[in-house]
């Protein structure tokens, strides 16, 4: 989260505000508890903000159904226009704008990258969080990604450290060829938790994120997540001097990362990455 924070300042700077010079930043945090998403949300619309800054699809939901007069700027893994968060990507309307960083979408490559790099699997678990809304078309990706390759899936559901004891305690009996773990603000708070897990039963795993690798786990693949918060800061920025979110275009990811470990570790201390920056132009940005 240090990262994303810095990258958010660095886009606020890049249009003209320094935190606490010139722009004072409130944080809420729910720390995984999507439930706690709605009180906040209402809480920063009674300050009131001149706007709010959401990194996730549940709580850029939360803001939206907190205001519809404050701007809202967010950073979300679906396409905006399908879970009913803006009109289109060119003509937002409403009190939104932001940044779709593809994490459903790249769902199917992540588990073909995960083939490449261990190529025996025949036989997928997958680790989702029930309650979170990207579980469904993860699920469905990867589902249909496994069964053109001819991969048996099994699904394993959690929400809590204790589950996700029990669910490795379960992949421990059944050994699976290779583990495939689904996008998540929880399963990212418990990262460390998860990768030692994979690496004390030896169990091929692929990630979302970077900071996965960056603590132990084999590989992830995904957007760039620091670069969709520099955009955050730059389109808040860009309100604050009196845009408004219906003249900001929802800005597509165009950058994908590839971390796959240097080294076989045995701990949870960060290994050496090998690291592939790809920069897919799928949409304009705005700078």
């Amino acid at each position: 989260m240090t990262d994303r924070l810095r990258a958010f300042r660095q886009g606020l700077k890049e249009v003209g505000f320094i935190e606490d010079e010139n722009v004072k930043v409130m944080y809420r945090w729910a720390e995984g508890q999507n439930d706690r998403l709605p009180a906040l949300a209402a809480d920063l619309v009674r300050w009131p903000v001149a706007v709010i800054a959401s990194g996730g699809d549940a709580p850029a939901a939360a803001a939206k159904a907190a205001t519809t007069t404050v701007p809202i700027v967010f950073a979300v893994s679906q396409d905006p226009v399908g879970t009913g968060l803006v009109a289109s990507l060119a003509r937002p309307g409403g009190n939104l704008t932001g940044v779709n960083f593809f994490t459903t979408e790249l769902a199917a490559k992540r588990l073909e990258l995960l083939r490449e790099l261990v190529p025996g699997i025949t036989r997928l678990a997958v680790l989702v969080h029930p309650a979170n809304p990207n579980t469904e078309p993860t699920l469905k990706g990867v589902e249909a990604a496994a069964r053109s390759m001819g991969l048996q899936v099994q699904v394993f559901n959690a929400s809590s450290r204790q589950d996700i004891d029990a669910v490795f305690a379960t992949l421990v009996r059944e050994r699976p060829d290779g583990l495939f773990i689904g996008a998540d603000p929880f399963f990212n708070s418990r990262r460390v938790q998860l990768t030692n897990l994979t690496v004390r039963y030896a169990i091929p795993a692929a990630f979302s994120q970077r900071e996965y690798a960056e603590v132990g786990g084999l590989m992830s693949y995904g957007s760039n997540i620091t670069d969709a918060y520099r955009q955050i800061g730059v389109y808040a920025g860009r309100i604050l001097k009196g845009a408004t979110p219906a003249d900001l275009p929802v800005v597509q990811s165009t950058k994908f990362e590839l971390v796959i470990n240097a080294q076989n570790g045995q701990d949870a201390r960060p290994h050496h990455t090998a690291h592939a920056a790809l920069d897919c132009r799928r949409g304009d940005r705005v700078m």
